[in-house]
């Protein structure tokens, strides 16, 4: 049965169909930037009805918490009036099709996984618009009884660090994610977005992202103290970067040896969140 997979992130819609592993008809459109849910369901329905009578269910990775269908954004910069969304309701009205939704890290991390030669215990970390993340222990996607687990960006990096959206202070999504190097931005580049400040080659553009692969290391060592994982997955279009991922090793390695983990890029590096979506929708796994 063709799946219809759905990937909503903070910046990025994407849809399309999956089958044996096989996207074809991919879609996107960015993210409303009106912080209402009409402004998204409007988006939704223009995404994936052209696709729908393709389909025979439909599989969501989204940004924020999913428990029990219904989306909640931990940090409603980056998907703001989606408090307590329907999003499952919604998809089940909208299309016609049974739904399944998960979190984007959480589906991202199922898809990876997969892609494991020797199928180990491995955390998955997405370094985008924010910092997300997934883990699979002995062969099990760790959700979390509310839907909370993996969501690694919200640990501490810095408690005298600026403040995140979710409303702590000094989380690593505060200094690592591509909004949080933009909002750290000063002087000439006061206002450009990551890419752009990745682009530069000036003191400061360099010091942001030394600063967000150094937090990103450190989160690194807590979560290998904490899971024991024996490989780290780095995705997201920050994490993906040019050079990015280097700066994380050189960071990581200057933690002691009990700290030390392989790192790998993500395999399906920007289609792993629909990918993990509808093999977690179907029960399979590649």
């Amino acid at each position: 049965m063709t799946t219809l997979a759905i990937d909503i992130g903070g910046t990025k819609l994407a849809a399309a169909l999956v089958e044996g592993g096989v996207l074809s008809m991919r879609r996107a459109c960015p993210t409303p930037g009106s912080q209402t849910p009409g402004a998204l369901e409007e988006a939704l329905r223009a995404l994936v009805l052209p696709l729908v009578r393709h389909a025979g269910r439909v599989a969501v990775a989204s940004t924020g918490i999913i428990h029990n269908g219904v989306l909640t954004s931990i940090n409603p910069a980056n998907l703001g009036g989606l408090e307590q969304f329907p999003l499952v309701a919604f998809l089940e009205a909208a299309t016609q099709l049974p739904v399944t939704a998960v979190n984007d890290a959480q589906s991202a991390a199922w898809a990876e996984f997969c892609a494991l030669p020797g199928r180990e215990d491995m955390v998955f970390l997405t370094v985008s618009t924010g910092v997300g993340g997934g883990v699979v222990l002995n062969g099990k996607l760790q959700t979390g009884s509310g839907g909370l687990a993996g969501h690694l960006g919200h640990t501490l990096a810095d408690p005298a660090g600026p403040l995140c959206g979710c409303g702590r202070r000094g989380c690593v999504e505060a200094i690592a994610s591509g909004r949080g190097i933009a909002a750290q931005a000063q002087g000439e580049l006061a206002g450009l977005d990551a890419k752009a400040i990745f682009s530069r080659d000036t003191p400061q553009a360099r010091r942001l992202v030394a600063n967000s692969a150094h937090a990103l290391a450190r989160l690194i060592a807590d979560v290998k103290a904490v899971t024991d994982c024996q490989v780290i997955v780095v995705g997201g279009s920050v994490g993906l970067a040019e050079g990015y991922l280097p700066l994380v090793r050189a960071c990581l390695s200057q933690e002691p040896e009990v700290y030390q983990v392989p790192l790998r890029a993500a395999h399906y590096r920007h289609d792993a969140g629909l990918l993990g979506a509808a093999l977690l929708a179907t029960g399979d796994a590649l």
